[in-house]
Parts: C-alpha cells; sequence; structure tokens
C-alpha cells in the first residue's frame, strides 16, 4: 500500500486528472441513468390461464385445472403451485425459488402447458402464459371518456393504443373496458321451427362457405393467369346471402329467417371516471427505460393527438408515476444535500476551512463514483438507492477525516504538507482499511438476500459496497494528493508534551479527566454498562411498539371494493357500485375517483372475493394538503354506511415488496369437507379475539345454479343428444359461434353468432326449446328436467390439494404481527380435525423467511469481521473488545426507536442492526491500532490510553457525528428544501426509512459514548488482567526456584 500511495504523490497531476474525470463522468451518468419510484425487481411467479366460455368451476377444476397441475407439478425448481378454477376459467400460478432463471422457467412451463393442452376440452381457449414482471404493471393510466358515441370512443382509444406502443420507452398498453366485436344474426325460434333448420347444418354451411380458397393459377402456355375464389366472408351482405337450408330447389338464407347486426358482445363490466363511461389504458414501460422522460413523450404525443379527436372527448391522466418519481426523487435528493450540508457544518466547525473542503470533496467523488459503476451495471435510480447514498454520507468521510486530522497535526509539528499528508495516508492505510472492510462485511451477504424482499432490497447492499469502496481511494489517494498541493497548518492542540490532560483545553481537558476517574475502576464501568443494556431490553419490552415486517407509508391511493351477495345481472351490480361512486364524488380530499363494475362471469383477482361486484379506484391529493389516510377511510366507510345491500373494504396502496392483507391463513385437508367447517370456526375465532377488519374467505355465496339434468336414454329415442341440446342452450346464452371473418376497418377478426331475440332469452324458453331431430321439431321437455341448486363458487388449490382462505386487516393501532400471534395462541382452543392444517401465508410468511435470513447474514458478517479483525490485531482480546461495541449498540437501536416511537422492522430494523455492526466497529479500530502502536513505542498501558483517547476523540467524535448527523433528516421524517427554502414533515417519500436511521443513529450515538468511555477502560482491564497473570506466573516461577534451591 505505501508504494502506490508513494507513486500517486509522485504523479500529483495524474491522480487530480483521474478525479475530475471521475466527477465529470460521473456527473453525466447521474443525469442520464433512468429513474424509478421502486426497482424493477424479478418477480419468481408465472401465470397460466385457459379460459372456457360457461363452463362451471367443478368442471373447470377437472377438465382445465387438474391436466395443467398434472404437468406443471414436475417443474424444476418448483416452489408453490396455486390453482383456482371458477367460473368460465381456470388459472394456476407458479411460485419458483428464488434466484431463477426466468427464460428458462418461462420456457419450460410453455412446453409443459403444450402437453397438456392435448388434455383440455376442444372448445378451450388456447392456454396463455404470462410472466409476473413489475416491468409490466403500468405506470401512466390515461382515460378517454366524454359525450361520444361508444364506437368512436373505442375506435380512438385502439388508435391511441397503436401509436404509444410505436415509442421506444413503451412496452405495451392495455385497453381496460374495451369491448369485443360481434357480428349477431338473430333468429326468430318460430321462424327456425317453421323451416325445420338444425343447427349442425347451419354451421356446416357457414364453415363450407367461408373458407380461403388459393386456386393458384393457370399457364396454357400461351400466357399466365391467376384464378381468384372469393370465398371468404367480407361484409354484411355475404353474410347475409348464406344458404342454411336447402329443400328441392328452394334456399333459405340468413336474409329469410334472421335479422343480422354489428355490434358488441354483452357488457361483462363497466368503467367510469368521475361517474363519466370510460375507456382507460394502461401503459407498462419497458424494463430499464426511464420513466420521467417516456411519460413526457407519451402526453406530447397525446397532446398532438388532441387537435384532431371529437370536441366532447376528454383525457385525464391517473397514476402517473413519473410525478410521483419526481416528488420522491426530489424529496431523497434534498435530503441528500441536506446531510452534505450538516456533514461539512460540523467539519469546518472541526477542522477549519481547507481540511473542511479536502474531506467534504470525498463526498461528490464517492458519490460520482458509484454513480458511474452502478450505471454501467444497468440499475436504476430509485428510493433505495438514494437512500443508501444518504446512509452512506457520513461514512464516506470517516477516512478522510482521519487521514486529514492526522496530517493537520503533523503539519502543526512543522512537518511540511506533503510530508505530512503521505505520513497520513501510510499511517493510517491498514486501520481505515480494515475499519472500511468491517462495515463492507456486513454488507455483503445481504447481496445474496432471497425472495421477492431480498431482490428489493438488495440495492441498498449494492450501493453502499460501491460507493464505500471508493471511499477507500478518496481517503488513501486522492485527497491526500490534493491536500499535499493546498493544504496549510492549523490550529491545533499539540497533546505530545507529556502529559495530554495538561495540554488539553476546554471540553478534551473534561473529557480526558473524566476518562482518568474511570480508568481507576475499569469493572465497574463494564458493569454499569451491561446494567444500562440490560435495562434497555427490559424497557423496550414493556414499552416497546412490538415487531413490524415492513413500514407502512402514507398512500397516495386506495381501494374501495364494493360487495353484494345475490345472483344479481351486471347491470343490477353497476346500479350499486354507481351510488358508492356518487358519494365518494362528494368528498374533497380525492382527486379522481376510477370505478370499474365487474360482471358475474369476470376472471378473479387474488386481492378481491368472490361477491366483489365492483372496485373503486380514488386518488388522494396531495398528501400536504388533507388528513391522513387513517383518518379519511373511517370517512368513507361512514358515508356510504347506509347504502342497502352492499358491504364495502377498502385497501390502501401497498408500500414495500409484499402484497395482499397483511393475515393470511390457508385451510387444507384431505378430505375437502371438513374444510367449510374449519373456516367457520376459524372466522368465530377470530371475531372472538378481535382487533381484525375486512374479513374475507373463499367459501361458496349463498346462490343458485340451474341445472339441465338430460335422460340420455329418451333423448335417443327422439334422435336428440346432450350436443343437439347444448347448442339449443346456446342460443338462449352467448349464441353459437358459426365462424369468424376480418372486416377492412379493424385488425382483429370478428365472431359470427347465431342466437335468438333478446325477449326469447329467458329461463321459461328453455321449457318450450324444440331442438331439430331425425323425428322433426321435438320440445326438450320430453327428455329435460330444469332443478335449481347450490352454485358452486371458486375452487382453490395449492400444490394439489383443495384450500380455502382467510384474509384479514388489522385495526390501525394495532400490528400484525401481535394479531398474528394471538392467533397462534388460541388455535389450540379450537377444535379442528386432525386432518385439517392451517398455514399462514402472506406477510407472516414472508417475516419468517426474512427473519430466518437476516440471523444467518448476521452470523456470516460476524464471522467475516472476526476473521478481519484477528488478521489485524492478532489478538482474540482485542477482537472481543471490537465486538462488544457491537452488542451494547444494540441497546441504542431500542432506545433511538422507543424515542421515536417506532416499532422494530424485521426489514429495516434487521438491516439497520447488520448495518450498525459494521459501522460501531471502525472507531474502536483507530482507537486499538493507535494504541497499540504506542505500547510498542514503550508507553505504560495507563499512559498509552490516555495518549490515545487524547489523540483519537476528535475523529472519533467527527465520523460518528457526521454519520449520525446524515441521518438525522430522516430519523425525524424530515425534507428540508435549500433551494426552495421549505422544510416539511412526514413526507411518504421519509417514511419507509424511519426505523432504519432510528436504528443506526440511536445504535451508533450510544455506542460512540462507549466507545470514549468504555474502550478505554477494557483496555485497561485487559492490560491488569494480564498484569495479574503475569505475577502470578513469576510468583509460581519464584517459589519454582526457592524450592529447587
Amino acid at each position: 500500500m505505501n508504494a502506490l500511495i508513494d507513486a500517486a504523490f509522485s504523479r500529483g497531476r495524474t491522480v487530480i486528472m483521474l478525479f475530475v474525470i471521475i466527477l465529470g463522468a460521473g456527473a453525466v451518468a447521474y443525469l442520464g441513468i433512468p429513474k424509478e419510484s421502486e426497482p424493477d425487481i424479478p418477480i419468481p411467479t408465472i401465470y397460466v390461464s385457459v379460459t372456457h366460455e360457461g363452463i362451471s368451476p367443478g368442471d373447470a377444476e377437472r377438465l382445465l385445472a387438474k391436466p395443467l397441475e398434472k404437468e406443471l407439478q414436475t417443474l424444476e425448481g418448483l416452489k408453490e403451485m396455486r390453482t383456482t378454477a371458477a367460473e368460465g376459467y381456470a388459472s394456476v400460478v407458479l411460485e419458483f425459488d428464488a434466484g431463477f432463471d426466468a427464460d428458462k422457467a418461462l420456457q419450460d412451463v410453455r412446453e409443459k402447458v403444450d402437453l397438456a393442452k392435448v388434455e383440455l376440452p376442444a372448445d378451450s381457449e388456447e392456454p396463455r402464459v404470462t410472466e409476473i414482471n413489475t416491468a409490466l404493471f403500468p405506470v401512466l393510466t390515461v382515460v378517454l371518456s366524454g359525450q361520444v358515441p361508444e364506437r368512436t370512443l373505442v375506435t380512438l382509444a385502439r388508435d391511441l393504443k397503436d401509436k404509444v406502443e410505436s415509442l421506444a420507452g413503451v412496452l405495451e398498453v392495455d385497453i381496460g373496458g374495451d369491448r369485443e366485436e360481434v357480428l349477431e344474426i338473430i333468429a326468430n325460434p318460430a321462424v327456425m321451427e317453421t323451416y325445420d333448420i338444425s343447427y349442425n347444418d347451419v354451421f356446416t354451411l357457414v364453415q363450407r362457405n367461408n373458407r380461403l380458397v388459393a386456386a393458384g393459377a393457370l399457364d396454357t402456355g400461351a400466357g399466365r393467369m391467376v384464378l381468384k375464389v372469393p370465398g371468404l366472408i367480407e361484409d354484411l351482405d355475404d353474410v347475409m346471402s348464406l344458404p342454411i337450408k336447402v329443400a328441392g330447389n328452394t334456399v333459405v338464407t340468413f336474409r329469410d329467417v334472421a335479422d343480422i347486426r354489428r355490434t358488441y358482445k354483452d357488457p361483462d363490466s363497466f368503467a367510469r371516471v368521475a361517474g363519466e363511461p370510460a375507456l382507460v389504458l394502461e401503459i407498462s414501460k419497458r424494463s430499464g427505460a426511464n420513466i420521467i422522460a417516456t411519460i413526457a413523450d407519451i402526453r406530447a404525443l397525446i397532446e398532438a393527438e388532441q387537435k384532431i379527436w371529437p370536441e366532447g372527448l376528454k383525457v385525464s391522466f391517473l397514476q402517473d408515476k413519473s410525478e410521483q418519481i419526481k416528488t420522491m426523487l426530489g424529496d431523497l435528493e434534498n435530503n441528500v444535500i441536506t446531510a452534505v450540508v450538516l456533514v461539512m457544518i460540523v467539519i469546518v466547525a472541526a477542522l477549519g476551512g481547507r481540511p473542511a473542503i479536502l474531506v467534504g470533496l470525498a463526498i461528490p467523488g464517492s458519490f460520482l463514483a458509484g454513480m458511474l459503476v452502478l450505471d454501467a451495471m444497468g440499475i436504476t435510480l430509485n428510493i433505495v438507492v438514494l437512500f443508501s447514498l444518504i446512509l452512506v454520507v457520513g461514512m464516506l468521510v470517516d477516512g478522510a477525516i482521519v487521514t486529514t486530522e492526522l496530517a493537520d497535526r503533523r503539519m502543526a509539528e512543522g512537518a511540511p504538507r506533503k510530508e505530512a499528508y503521505a505520513f497520513a495516508a501510510k499511517r493510517m492505510a491498514w486501520p481505515i482499511i480494515t475499519s472500511t472492510a468491517t462495515t463492507l462485511a456486513v454488507f455483503i451477504p445481504l447481496v445474496f438476500w432471497p425472495g421477492i424482499v431480498g431482490e428489493f432490497m438488495k440495492f441498498l447492499p449494492i450501493t453502499v459496497l460501491i460507493t464505500l469502496a471508493a471511499s477507500i481511494a478518496m481517503a488513501l489517494v486522492f485527497i491526500p494528493v490534493l491536500g499535499g498541493m493546498i493544504a496549510r497548518p492549523t490550529d491545533v492542540e499539540n497533546l505530545k508534551t507529556g502529559n495530554p490532560v495538561e495540554a488539553a483545553k476546554g471540553f478534551t481537558r473534561s473529557y480526558l479527566n473524566l476518562v482518568a476517574a474511570l480508568l481507576r475502576h475499569p469493572g465497574k464501568t463494564l458493569a454499569t454498562a451491561i446494567f444500562i443494556t440490560v435495562g434497555t431490553y427490559v424497557a423496550y419490552g414493556s414499552f416497546g411498539r412490538g415487531v413490524e415486517f415492513f413500514p407502512s407509508t402514507e398512500p397516495d391511493f386506495a381501494q374501495v371494493q364494493v360487495q353484494a351477495r345475490g345472483d344479481l345481472s351486471v347491470l343490477e351490480r353497476d346500479a350499486l357500485v354507481r351510488q358508492v361512486e356518487a358519494r365518494l364524488l362528494e368528498v374533497p380530499e380525492l382527486k379522481t375517483v376510477y370505478s370499474r363494475t365487474i360482471g358475474g362471469g369476470a376472471q378473479g383477482d387474488q386481492n378481491r372475493t368472490a361477491d366483489t361486484i365492483g372496485v373503486i379506484q380514488i386518488e388522494f391529493i396531495d398528501w400536504s394538503k388533507r388528513a391522513r389516510a387513517e383518518v379519511i377511510i373511517p370517512r368513507l366507510r361512514k358515508l356510504v354506511a347506509d347504502i342497502p345491500g352492499i358491504v364495502i373494504q377498502v385497501r390502501e396502496q401497498e408500500s414495500g415488496p409484499s402484497g395482499g392483507k397483511p393475515v393470511q391463513m390457508e385451510v387444507s385437508a384431505r378430505d375437502p369437507a371438513l374444510l367449510e367447517a374449519s373456516v367457520v370456526k376459524l372466522r368465530g375465532l377470530l371475531d372472538k379475539l378481535g382487533g381484525f377488519e375486512d374479513v374475507t374467505d373463499n367459501r361458496a355465496l349463498p346462490s343458485i345454479e340451474w341445472q339441465l339434468h338430460v335422460d340420455r336414454a329418451k333423448a335417443a329415442l327422439y334422435g336428440a343428444d346432450v350436443a343437439l341440446l347444448g347448442d339449443a342452450v346456446k342460443m338462449l346464452t352467448t349464441g353459437i359461434q358459426l365462424a369468424e371473418y376480418r372486416p377492412d376497418d379493424t385488425d382483429d377478426a370478428v365472431d359470427i353468432r347465431l342466437r335468438f331475440p333478446l325477449d326469447e332469452r329467458n329461463l321459461e324458453r328453455i321449457k318450450q326449446l324444440r331442438v331439430p331431430t331425425s323425428e322433426g321439431q321435438i320440445p326438450v321437455s320430453n327428455f329435460l328436467t330444469l332443478q335449481p341448486a347450490q352454485k358452486t363458487g371458486s375452487l382453490s388449490r395449492t400444490d394439489g390439494r383443495r384450500v380455502m382462505t382467510i384474509e384479514a386487516d388489522v385495526a390501525a393501532d394495532l400490528l400484525p404481527d401481535q394479531q398474528v400471534q394471538k392467533i397462534r395462541a388460541a388455535l389450540a382452543e379450537v377444535e379442528l380435525d386432525p386432518g385439517v392444517q392451517v398455514t399462514f401465508k402472506g406477510q407472516d410468511e414472508d417475516q419468517r423467511e426474512t427473519s430466518a435470513f437476516l440471523g444467518t447474514a448476521f452470523l456470516t458478517a460476524m464471522f467475516l469481521m472476526i476473521t478481519i479483525l484477528v488478521t489485524q490485531f492478532n489478538s482474540f482480546y482485542q477482537t472481543a473488545l471490537v465486538l462488544s461495541a457491537i452488542v451494547f449498540s444494540t441497546a441504542g437501536v431500542l432506545l433511538g426507536l422507543m424515542i421515536m416511537g417506532q416499532p422494530f422492522g424485521i426489514v429495516m430494523g434487521g438491516i439497520g442492526v447488520i448495518a450498525l455492526a459494521g459501522i460501531v466497529v471502525n472507531n474502536n479500530i483507530v482507537l486499538i491500532d493507535t494504541f497499540n502502536d504506542l505500547r510498542k513505542a514503550g508507553m505504560s498501558p495507563r499512559e498509552a490510553i490516555m495518549q490515545t483517547v487524547a489523540e483519537r476523540m476528535r475523529p472519533v467524535l467527527l465520523t460518528s457525528v457526521t454519520t449520525v448527523l446524515g441521518l438525522l433528516p430522516m430519523v425525524f421524517a424530515m425534507n428540508i428544501d435549500l433551494i426552495g427554502q421549505n422544510i416539511t414533515f412526514g413526507a411518504p417519500s421519509t417514511q419507509w426509512w424511519v426505523q432504519l436511521s432510528s436504528a443506526i443513529a440511536g445504535g451508533l450515538t450510544l455506542a460512540t459514548l462507549l466507545t470514549l468511555l468504555l474502550t478505554p477502560c477494557l483496555l485497561m482491564l485487559g492490560e491488569n488482567v494480564s498484569a495479574a497473570r503475569k505475577r502470578r506466573r513469576e510468583a509460581r516461577e519464584q517459589r519454582r526456584l526457592v524450592s529447587e534451591a
């Protein structure tokens, strides 16, 4: 290392040039690096779905879900397989082990689905395989609404979708509320019976008359003629002229028996914004694209398109993530600047102007070098990266402070500045490298954090590792070389005058007198420190706020789920949703209200229950201009409480890596018949315990389905069968799909469907149906009975076993972990069948996995630190002495959390403790290294200790104070806008980091006091014990010599 430092000083201008290049390139990287609020993380989940229109949940489980499960369960790396079978579809969610190869897993899943397709019903649609990725989540929602015809609205939305998708940063656009076109052939049943038209004959004739005939060309030798057979249906006239019945010389066409219209399929949902019908374009960005630039391009495109749109068309934007990112990143950038300013103020006050400038240059140097590396690695600038920069602000200057402070002392003793800085860099090289290495050691295991939580938080250790590694180069090369060129001697106390207490002044002298007093009672000092630590643990157990998984933040959005029971039509559902929507539109704190009515046949969502008839997405106005969400949401509940026939649930915007309600229980059993009774008992337990809100489960709702029982033997006597009856029933529901055609004005194929008129589509009509057979038109009542039965809701399966789930929110003043522990303790009181198993999922599962990993990471970090420290000091006692600061600092963590009224967060608090372990040992390392150096110079233990604390007090205080001050704005959730001259408290961007900042700031504050007071005593205690052992050995040796004499 000395050779490298000598080389740097001999080529000082080259070093300065490299420093300037790093600053310039880093600045360019910072301006160009993609920016987003939350990091793009690979979610180890793949979603497979199959749609089969009209299929019942039971049949979907048997015919769709089970064939898929049979093939998919053999996938390599599969962690869990969750299946849902419901009316009209089946879906399988595949969760893989963390660190999976997404491309390989996707390919394997597609291969397995291809194998399963041969076992699926012929009428099922093509299975869809989708990778769940945060990049697929919408970054902007564009709403088109207004008093314009529906067809115009749909056409403009589809045209805008194509143009937006052509932008470089846009991945895809999904249109919510889009209507699928259909060509309806409305046939009167009486006319069909009169002509004795067979459904099968109609289907066959249409199919055979709607074909592409590639006739080719005729080459006669005298010329070549291309032949064309126009066989495809192209417009309504082609359909009207299709033959459907031939009797002798008479040909019956659709024109004779039916009305034909091009329209939209029956609505199964409605969408509105601010009470007006709307189409919603949900826009997703490409992975790695700059959200701010991408959304700016989208807005510019829409602004240009608006000039040619109808005047009545309104455009609005919802959930604009670029605005959130600008605000959030702006807040965090302000905190970075504030932290730098606070650190610089302390350094200037302690070291003076020029030394402070030198030390301060380590911050932009390390920051911008880190930004250069992050950009090269393809990492985006997000809230985790920005907080990491706040976390390391104080640590980046630690090495520079130690080097500059020692150089100042050397110059005060008369050494030239270049010699002084070269000496300081060489002398402190290994202490700085060791102390930084111990800090790096605690963050290295966090890089390998598994699961979604780990993918989310791994950017913190990566950023810290890169910037701290850069700070070593700043402290030992760039800053010393620059100091050797511009530094000037400052007024520093010369404490090397024999008695440091007499040479010291003011605070330093008082501190040295206190240390001298404590050195006379090192054992009592240690006992006092242990008592304080134990007392703090006891106090936190009594007065602390408990444990939580991840901190909650003030939401910008919330979701109101409208629930109702009964077999309601989509229009009846929409009427109820409209009532709730009208009430919400009166609330002044709501910026936008986006409502969606959900029809009975719509595909389900794991975040909503089966009885959800509508979802209303609400966006709050700016957090600084309204009450907190925990105040607004109870008002919303009260506002709609008197609407009859509905229940509402309000879900806040989820923050952090976990999803769904905080309390989730999965009930499984070998015998599915046991599940419902078990769920009833568990729901009763939750009601008894109290403290739970919006409790839901996925039991079947009280509902009726009509079952058509066919006597196959009787049907056969009349020449009928189930297929014929099925076609007849379809005429009453969605119609029989005869074929598809592609009109010139659309890119998509349009279904051609045959069905009865609206007034003929009712339950009573089923009994009056006649079907064409070889015996003529036969009433279906001859062989069919209609019976009501309990409707089966959606069926859930996990790893091939039927399960039911219970989910709940907790009251605002309670923590999910406390409530889960209450349930665990009370489960013994519930008399469940021995074959029933209850598993806690969701946040509790993530919390247990995270706790296990962080425990392992902490032990790994301790092992790495011990290895480094033993190598550095070659002493187990001094290694244990350094590590003791970690144990004592945990008391400071709990004190900090108690003072700030924060619970201990498994994620944030756990990271705080691990990070603190690497930080608190640094001062001890420098202190003990100086002590060892003085002992080698021949000083007595007491003299060496007093000289050490006299010399090291200022750098120890400076390094600790700068780190704490850097975190202080985050501790108080404070945002200081120095340019706008504005101070705010409680911004959502700061709430994430209060726990982590409080833990580190509290632990480091206490650890610093212990370093300055307890460490000297422990060094003295160690020397006293060593001296006592030496005296005992000498006494034994003396007695042995006497006895031998």
